[in-house]
């Protein structure tokens, strides 16, 4: 019980510590961010790989509570290409004013064309987001996700490396 008292202080003081951290960081953050990468996908329900390219665009309407992220992937395999676009919503954590850590969820639309198989699919997509800011105006993130299509069922997992450019 003794012992509580100083804990408790000292987690009160690293708590203060890490958000004085993060408004600082956040006082020089971005209008927007503009991310290019290289993404892969692995079906899970069917065993087939896809990989290609995604951009995509992220901006923060509630600081420290919420950022939005707009993105658009071609991937490429099985003979077909898939284009797909989300729309995920993240709630961002600073792990130091270089870093940052965000948990997403939202919906996706994909379609795949030069196929025999031409469909459209939609569902919802969870992703975890690193980014990590080496320079104030360009670093580079991880995004794994996994995501389940809603009239087939087929989950995902899929992974996403990249560069990023702060916009002003």
């Amino acid at each position: 019980m003794r012992a509580a008292a100083p804990i408790a202080l000292a987690i009160c003081l690293m708590m203060w510590s890490a958000m004085a951290t993060a408004q600082e960081a956040a006082e020089d953050d971005h209008s927007a961010v503009l991310e290019a990468g290289a993404a892969g996908e692995h079906s899970v329900s069917g065993g087939s790989s896809r990989f290609g390219a995604a951009v995509g665009v992220e901006v923060t309407p509630i600081e420290n509570w919420l950022e939005v992220e707009f993105g658009v992937a071609a991937l490429r395999g099985s003979g077909a290409t898939e284009i797909s676009s989300d729309l995920v919503f993240k709630v961002p954590y600073r792990l130091s004013p270089t870093a940052e850590f965000m948990i997403g969820l939202g919906p996706f639309v994909s379609r795949t064309v030069n196929s025999p198989d031409a469909s459209t699919a939609h569902g919802i997509e969870v992703a975890l987001d690193f980014m990590f800011w080496p320079h104030k105006e360009f670093g580079w993130y991880l995004e794994p996700s996994w995501s389940r299509a809603a009239g087939s069922g087929e989950r995902t997992i899929g992974v996403t490396i990249g560069l990023l450019f702060g916009l002003h």
